[in-house]
């Protein structure tokens, strides 16, 4: 009986494509690896703000940081106990002048939703929201818990 190396990593299958395109591919003809690219160019143009949640026995509190925003740029909902808070922001500048004969005109859009699933226990009619200082602040009281009836004794006639 002979013994055979063998590497796994010859034949296994890639956990992601980037892993897979560096396998193939190695590093770039800048020597960067390719993964390293890819990421970069996904999280272009894409800003998802973050999010701290704590619970109290009341309620739960959601606080989103999103600076430099007004808070009727946000959008709030609640659909099939899913909590849901987007927001969409265009922006344009322009300036000009004559004697240079120069015009410049930019513009920027920004967008971003996020989505969490409510508890069974959050009174979604007395969710309440406020905005200041550069962050969201979203209040989900909890239903109030009525207290265990006492069971009853059945009689037998």
């Amino acid at each position: 009986m002979s013994l055979i190396k063998w590497n796994d990593r010859d034949f296994s299958f890639p956990s992601s494509l980037t892993s897979w395109v560096d396998d193939f591919l190695g590093k770039d003809f800048f020597g960067k690896d390719f993964t390293g690219v890819m990421e970069k160019l996904g999280r272009m143009g894409t800003s998802v703000p973050a999010v701290n949640i704590h619970e109290t026995p009341e309620a739960f509190s959601l606080e989103l940081a999103a600076p430099g925003m007004q808070k009727d740029e946000f959008n709030i909902s609640i659909k099939n106990k899913v909590l849901t808070i987007s927001s969409e922001k265009k922006q344009e500048s322009e300036e000009k002048d004559q004697e240079k004969n120069y015009l410049r005109k930019e513009f920027s859009f920004s967008s971003f939703s996020r989505s969490f699933d409510l508890p069974e226990n959050v009174d979604a009619d007395k969710i309440n929201a406020r905005y200041e200082e550069g962050m969201l602040h979203v209040l989900l009281p909890k239903k109030e818990q009525k207290p265990e009836e006492p069971g009853r004794k059945v009689d037998i006639h």
